[in-house]
């Protein structure tokens, strides 16, 4: 049985199929907090944050959570802290 090709994910440039609070989340996944820390953060449940990090990279063509990482960097949103 032939074996088939990988998708492709392609990062989308824009940012604009986030949501303000995606955005949050995304940057706050780039300084490695945890879901558990940026619920706690955002005052909000760790079942919320689950699910954002869980669109923002379908959102962004992303395979995951770290490629949802390189793109924040890559795209200069934020940088890193000493």
């Amino acid at each position: 049985m032939a074996q088939q090709p990988a998708p492709q994910y392609t990062a989308h440039a824009s940012l604009t199929d986030l949501t303000p609070r995606e955005h949050e989340v995304l940057i706050h996944l780039a300084r490695g907090l945890s879901n558990r820390e940026i619920a706690a953060a955002l005052v909000v449940e760790e079942s919320t944050i689950r699910t954002h990090v869980k669109r923002i990279p379908m959102k962004l063509g992303l395979h995951d959570r770290i490629q949802a990482v390189i793109f924040v960097y890559e795209n200069g949103l934020t940088t890193p802290r000493d």
